[in-house]
């Protein structure tokens, strides 16, 4: 009897084990996707005003070495795109995969974070 409750149950935890596992990378490479996005967002807001011509490029270049420190085998073959949504903000979308443990299932995640160009504005009085 014992044996077939393990021949049973076994199947089962493995399941569980490779789903905390599938879970565990999913979310670990959302942060990441978050972070660089973040990072450079904050890169574009600074240099878009300065920089109209060269902003994009640097935000790019930002976020790719966030990616490349933090999770380079964790987010699998990530796009990096800026965006303007109006005139005066900026930001960076980033979409990758993730690393499979469940053959067959492909997971991706997809960060963004823009905000207003920031603009040195001298004081009237």
């Amino acid at each position: 009897m014992t044996a077939i409750e393990f021949v049973l149950l076994t199947p089962v935890l493995f399941f569980m084990i490779f789903a905390t596992v599938q879970f565990a990378l999913y979310f670990f490479a959302d942060h990441v996707a978050q972070a660089a996005a973040q990072a450079g967002a904050r890169k574009a807001r600074a240099t878009a005003d300065e920089n109209a011509g060269g902003w994009r490029g640097e935000a790019r270049d930002v976020a790719d070495a966030y990616i490349r420190q933090l999770g380079p085998q964790l987010v699998i073959d990530p796009k990096v795109q800026t965006i303007q949504p109006e005139a005066s903000t900026v930001g960076v979308e980033i979409t990758a995969k993730v690393p499979r443990v469940f053959p067959g299932l492909d997971f991706t995640v997809h960060a963004q974070s823009s905000g207003p160009v920031e603009r040195f504005v001298e004081d009237d009085g």
